[in-house]
């Protein structure tokens, strides 16, 4: 959809950090209206929403939605139950930090949303390059949900299709910490850690904070990260 003031409208997941932060920042590059989205879904690190929050002011989205919606009833991840402990060494497989269907959850969400606000374009941070092995950030995946949204929705039938972007998918983690920083992305307000304390102070163990370390480092970047 083109807004009234003749921008393209797309919906940006926002989790608060600093890959959806970069991903946010180049679909307002791109032209794109953004509609940002966040979820709380009982993660054991919400204050990666106060970030949300804060990254989605700087880039003057036209709206952000919180939405609630309690995964942790369901189990299964350690970032969902407390009595499963984040590892805090690299381990092999899909890590426990996996949260079930998480993405696909996220996406159909992100999709409705996009229905009602007539946005063709949706935009997720997956990386298939530097990550942690989560089957939901393939571009199999992606392409297989694309394919579903548009199969499934009236817009998809009836209107243009909607397209999954995902900017950064091929990109190393130096290689997102360079183009978010030549969009005006500050990612000391970024959180990524899986075990942020309530002041957001990062742990520098989980798999998440050693991606963001070693990116920060073969970027030639300093890391300005509240480490604990």
């Amino acid at each position: 959809m083109i807004s009234e003031s003749g921008q393209k409208t797309a919906v940006i997941l926002l989790s608060g950090g600093m890959d959806s932060a970069t991903v946010l920042a180049i679909a307002r590059q791109q032209g794109y209206q953004c509609h940002a989205l966040s979820f709380r879904y009982g993660q054991r690190h919400q204050i990666e929403l106060s970030a949300a929050q804060h990254i989605a002011q700087q880039f003057a989205v036209k709206q952000h939605q919180v939405i609630d919606l309690d995964l942790s009833q369901l189990g299964g991840s350690a970032l969902t139950d407390d009595t499963i402990a984040i590892p805090r060494q690299e381990t092999s497989g899909i890590p426990v930090t996996y949260v079930p269907a998480r993405n696909t959850v996220f996406l159909s969400i992100a999709l409705a949303w996009a229905e009602a606000l007539n946005a063709m374009d949706i935009f997720i941070g997956v990386n298939a390059v530097d990550y942690s092995g989560y089957p939901d950030c393939r571009p199999e995946f992606i392409q297989a949900f694309e394919k579903t949204a548009n199969l499934a929705t009236r817009a998809g039938v009836e209107s243009r299709p909607f397209s999954i972007h995902t900017p950064l998918i091929e990109m190393s983690k130096a290689e997102i910490i360079q183009t978010g920083i030549k969009l005006g992305v500050d990612f000391a307000q970024t959180i990524t850690c899986y075990d942020a304390d309530a002041a957001g102070l990062a742990c520098g163990y989980c798999d998440a904070c050693r991606l963001r370390i070693q990116g920060f480092r073969e970027a030639g970047i300093a890391d300005n990260t509240r480490y604990r």
